[in-house]
């Protein structure tokens, strides 16, 4: 007979079941998930030209003579030669250092740290490498 006072259990169990298996297959396929936007960009006004920064480039020999273009520098005399002549430039000029490898490491500290002295911002040393 049916007894019209017993309430029904709800058995949840395979609801929770599938929801997990469904949570961790979202879970999985989201980071693989790529967005792609197709942006076009606006179109710029070549009303303005840059002009291009020049470099200076340092070397130095392994007897300790120091170049600048078509200039040479004593190494003694060099912290004061150099403020002298960056003053034509930049101080958002590139600056590159060449050195010699058979050049004691304090010698070539000794140039980039009279090169930063002098304001430069962006000093680079040059390898073959």
């Amino acid at each position: 007979m049916f007894n019209w006072d017993e309430k029904p259990d709800l058995n949840i169990t395979p609801l929770v079941d599938v929801m997990l298996v469904l949570l961790s297959i979202l879970m999985l396929i989201t980071p693989a998930i790529i967005y792609e936007e197709s942006i076009e960009l606006p179109k710029g006004s070549k009303t303005k030209t840059f002009k291009k920064t020049t470099s200076i480039e340092i070397r130095v020999d392994k007897n300790r003579n120091i170049y600048i273009k078509k200039d040479r520098f004593n190494f003694k005399n060099f912290p004061d030669n150099f403020i002298l002549f960056a003053q034509k430039y930049s101080k958002n000029s590139p600056v590159y250092i060449v050195a010699d490898k058979r050049l004691l490491y304090r010698d070539v500290m000794y140039i980039l740290k009279t090169v930063k002295e002098a304001g430069f911002l962006k000093v680079s040393l040059v390898t073959d490498g």
